[in-house]
């Protein structure tokens, strides 16, 4: 099995970070503006990407854990052959004025070329997370930084 991890500081409380990770508005601010469904424990989210209006597919994830201002943990039901049965979690701690996101998307069969993609891409939407918490202005899909034709 292979992962993808990243560390972000957040110059914000776990509790803030919390909220645009937990919450259908939050997701909607950093990752995509076409985040749908129920983010609850055994609830199912629904994440749809685009690029100049055209559809580019996207995920459909089981809410595992919802730990206010400390964890949150997903498993992927649909998507791309590769991330079926992924989980994604992101673990917050508070270190002085920062919030520490530590990153994971775990369990990929193998690190196959379409998993540099995502890394490349988690590591963009962080930091649009990063901006949203921040700033209150993310880059969400369809707004994010395309990085090849994979989007």
């Amino acid at each position: 099995m292979a992962d993808i991890l990243h560390r972000v500081g957040i110059k914000a409380s776990a509790d803030a970070v919390y909220q645009a990770l937990a919450t259908r508005d939050g997701l909607a601010g950093w990752w995509t503006d076409d985040t749908r469904g129920e983010s609850k424990v055994g609830g199912t989210l629904v994440f749809r990407f685009s690029n100049d209006g055209q559809d580019m597919g996207g995920f459909q994830m089981r809410v595992l854990e919802l730990d206010p201002a400390r964890r949150v943990r997903w498993q992927v039901v649909d998507g791309p052959e590769e991330w079926i049965d992924t989980r994604v979690g992101f673990e917050l701690k508070q270190e002085d004025d920062y919030c520490i996101v530590l990153f994971k998307h775990q369990d990929w069969k193998e690190p196959v070329e379409f998993m540099h993609h995502c890394s490349t891409k988690w590591a963009i939407f962080l930091m649009s997370l990063k901006s949203l918490v921040e700033t209150g202005k993310g880059a969400p899909s369809p707004g994010d930084v395309k990085i090849d034709n994979w989007n």
